[in-house]
């Protein structure tokens, strides 16, 4: 569509323009939202409440676009490819405002005709303004009933469109949680619902108790490095600001606490992290190494990631390699491992709200092969009686436990260990690995499996 100079400059809210242009970033640039927002909202001094809420309009637009894309389709009577995609972008913010908050029907329609018309002229505004207004005729529970597949007929279909989620991924979320409609649901619906920001005090340097303090947020009950932010930028905080706390989700701090805990005899502390980057499971583990007179090594192939390690790692005993870890020619005989390899991704959707609607199902094969090249490389880097922690967010079993069978199958000397003593949770399962859940313990769906080399 042709856009209108006439018009462009029309004043429109700051807020849902900040959101309309991190959702048009999202999709023209494959950006994600929790690197385009913060510094749209500081370049433009959205603050405060506002920048709450065009937090969460953002974001509950990219997390719900599946199910909203079902209703403009449905109100526009055509396809979503059909529309213009900066037209798109206002009716998916117009839509969230209307079906998944308490903004009234008509501020939500109203600005986003005015969004519409300040940029595109009175045509485009016309049909932002007739879709929006057959979207309010109905709830979000009434749109559902009517465009969900029937419950009774197909159970993972309906709980995939009421909670924003591929059928895809609704289904392999089914398998890991054994077939159940109600676990499923409870899954769905947790990652569905906006997180909570979590905190890490970095040892030696703040206590949990401390940052609390500091930050009038709440020591989390797992993880005795946690802490968690009730709201506001954690950007603002004085102890993130100058290192002595970064944000890291629970789950993700537990992994990285198992590593240092798990029992390793005459451990001599050379200790290693594979894919390091962008550093905040380095800078925890690195951190305890301190502590305990460890040195980590930490490896990452992309050099504007490994910059990120070096920041976060500053004044730590860390070395930081740029190389792939598949190939890293650092001379085995390792007593702690942590693999936290590259995977789907599945695990920390709520967190990453838009990539729900990247991923696809052929991304898998590829990311598993890679899993276990890392995995095999990890268990060669071990001397004997030392561990790997493997780790991925994802509860996609093929990232899981069928990477670490196939490993193990491989290597005569490698003994599972039972993971869970090292991740202090109630219901981490029936072992001997640790499937985390944000519906269970309120983290990112991580899995950990812990495996040590035996002398044969």
């Amino acid at each position: 569509m042709t856009r209108s100079p006439k018009t462009r400059d029309k004043a429109v809210d700051p807020v849902r323009a900040a959101a309309r242009d991190t959702l048009r970033a999202i999709r023209t640039r494959d950006a994600y939202a929790n690197l385009v927002l913060p510094k749209m909202l500081r370049d433009r001094a959205i603050t405060g409440r506002d920048a709450a809420l065009a937090t969460e309009l953002t974001y509950g637009s990219a997390r719900a676009q599946g199910l909203l894309d079902a209703v403009i389709a449905a109100a526009a009577r055509r396809p979503v490819d059909e529309i213009d995609g900066d037209v798109l972008d206002v009716l998916r913010l117009g839509t969230y405002q209307l079906l998944r908050t308490r903004i009234g029907a008509h501020a939500a329609v109203s600005t986003s005709v005015d969004l519409i018309r300040s940029e595109m002229g009175m045509g485009p505004a016309g049909f932002v303004n007739a879709v929006l207004r057959k979207v309010s005729q109905r709830d979000e529970e009434l749109w559902i009933d009517e465009l969900a597949p029937s419950i009774a007929d197909d159970v993972i279909g309906n709980l995939a469109f009421r909670y924003a989620h591929p059928r895809w991924i609704a289904e392999v979320f089914d398998e890991a949680l054994g077939g159940s409609a109600g676990r499923l649901q409870a899954a769905l619906a947790a990652d569905d619902d906006r997180p909570p920001v979590h905190l890490v005090a970095r040892p030696g340097l703040i206590t949990a108790e401390e940052l609390a303090l500091v930050s009038g947020g709440e020591v989390g009950r797992y993880s005795p490095y946690c802490v968690y932010l009730p709201g506001g930028d954690p950007g603002d905080l004085d102890a993130v600001r100058e290192g002595y706390a970064g944000v890291q989700d629970e789950g993700s701090q537990l992994v990285g606490r198992a590593v240092t805990v798990v029992d390793v005899a005459d451990d001599a502390g050379r200790w290693l992290d594979m894919c390091a980057g962008p550093g905040g499971k380095a800078a925890l583990v690195a951190a305890i190494a301190d502590i305990d007179g460890a040195h980590l090594d930490a490896v990452e192939v992309s050099e504007h990631r490994a910059e990120l390690i070096r920041k976060v790692v500053r004044d730590l005993p860390v070395k930081v390699h740029v190389v792939d870890a598949r190939a890293s020619r650092l001379e085995a005989g390792f007593d702690r491992i942590l693999l936290d390899a590259p995977c789907s991704g599945l695990g920390s959707l709520r967190r990453r709200p838009e990539a729900r609607w990247r991923r696809r199902p052929e991304d898998v094969p590829g990311l598993v092969t890679l899993q276990r090249e890392l995995l095999t490389e990890a268990f060669r880097l071990l001397r004997p009686g030392g561990v790997v922690v493997y780790s991925t967010c994802s509860p996609h079993p093929a990232e899981t436990v069928e990477v670490v069978a196939d490993v193990l199958a491989q290597h005569p000397d490698a003994e599972q260990l039972d993971a869970r003593p090292l991740v202090p949770v109630p219901d981490a399962g029936p072992g001997p690995h640790v499937q985390l859940w944000p519906h269970v313990h309120g983290t990112d769906a991580m899995f950990l499996a812990a495996i040590r080399r035996s002398s044969l």
